[in-house]
């Protein structure tokens, strides 16, 4: 991945956007995708609000009630919209979805906040194992009001991958990384991409739903800490290309102030092999990470020295 060159003339005429100055600092994408095991979906045309719990077309009371349920299931909450912003019929959809491809998804409809009472029970409960292939989602972030550059960069993504998956794909709300945008999480499995446009979208999308995971523009998966998707992704880089479901994070251990160990299992050609990899971490220099920063704070980078096997 090469960074944006600086101009004098950029320099100076150019607002400031978060995603192209991560560029051309050359930010790593590694180990910043946003961990959740589960996704409470809600179609919520717009416009977003820059906190989802603060939806004027939700009560507060449901809200509350929706809150209280995605925290002990490390889940997140998401608005979600069809790309242009239209309204798909009379009733809305919300949906709750693991990054298990083995586990039911509960798909629902609500025209008052009172409907969204079911969507928060469904997230209490466990989802059921079954053997139907998965429904996938795409996840595009264009929360402009909580980061210019999601709707700048991510509004295209997300008419390009609904021109090409059109029942599949959402436009929806803040998922951190904006200095990434745009950025895509495909749902099962949670794999999260960035520095994504129109074009590698489609193809890296494409690619991921063929089998072959693209890590050139992999932040992670949902599924693991940060030093578990870094490891993740060391291993698609030595092993793939590879389905996102055959590399997996099985746990890990810090072994240092800096370090950890990461225990990922590669299954390939019906083997599996378990592998060991060593993160060390490291403080980035001091930067503006969103376009609505008002100070510089300091992102911390994970890197695989060593990947073995056990």
């Amino acid at each position: 991945m090469s960074a944006e060159p600086v101009t004098a003339e950029a320099a100076t005429s150019e607002p400031f956007r978060c995603a192209t100055a991560a560029r051309r600092r050359g930010d790593p994408l590694v180990a910043t995708a946003t961990p959740a095991r589960r996704w409470l979906l809600v179609e919520h045309p717009g416009p977003w609000p820059f906190n989802a719990f603060a939806s004027d077309a939700i009560a507060p009371d449901v809200l509350a009630e929706l809150a209280a349920a995605i925290r002990p299931a490390r889940s997140r909450l998401l608005m979600i919209r069809r790309p242009g912003r239209q309204v798909s019929g009379a009733d809305r959809r919300w949906a709750v979805l693991d990054n298990d491809a083995g586990h039911e998804q509960v798909w629902g409809t609500w025209r008052d906040s009172a409907d969204l009472r079911e969507a928060a029970a469904a997230v209490r409960e466990p989802l059921p194992t079954t053997d139907v292939p998965a429904r996938t989602t795409l996840l595009v972030c264009t929360h402009g009001r909580h980061d210019v550059c999601c709707a700048i960069r991510g509004r295209p993504v997300a008419a390009a991958l609904a021109e090409r998956w059109p029942e599949d794909t959402w436009e929806c709300s803040h998922i951190g990384g904006d200095r990434f945008a745009a950025n895509v999480i495909v749902l099962p499995g949670g794999t999260t991409y960035g520095n994504l446009d129109a074009a590698s979208a489609v193809d890296v999308v494409g690619f991921h739903l063929a089998g072959a995971v693209v890590p050139e523009y992999m932040r992670g998966v949902a599924s693991a800490p940060p030093y578990g998707q870094a490891a993740v992704v060391a291993a698609h880089e030595r092993y793939g290309p590879l389905p996102a479901e055959a590399v997996r994070f099985v746990g890990g251990r810090r072994t240092s102030e800096t370090g950890w160990e990461a225990d990922v299992e590669v299954l390939r050609d019906g083997r599996a092999t378990r592998l060991v990899a060593y993160v060390e971490t490291r403080e980035q220099a001091p930067a503006m990470l969103t376009c609505g920063a008002h100070v510089e704070t300091s992102a911390k980078a994970y890197a695989v020295t060593r990947l073995e096997q056990r």
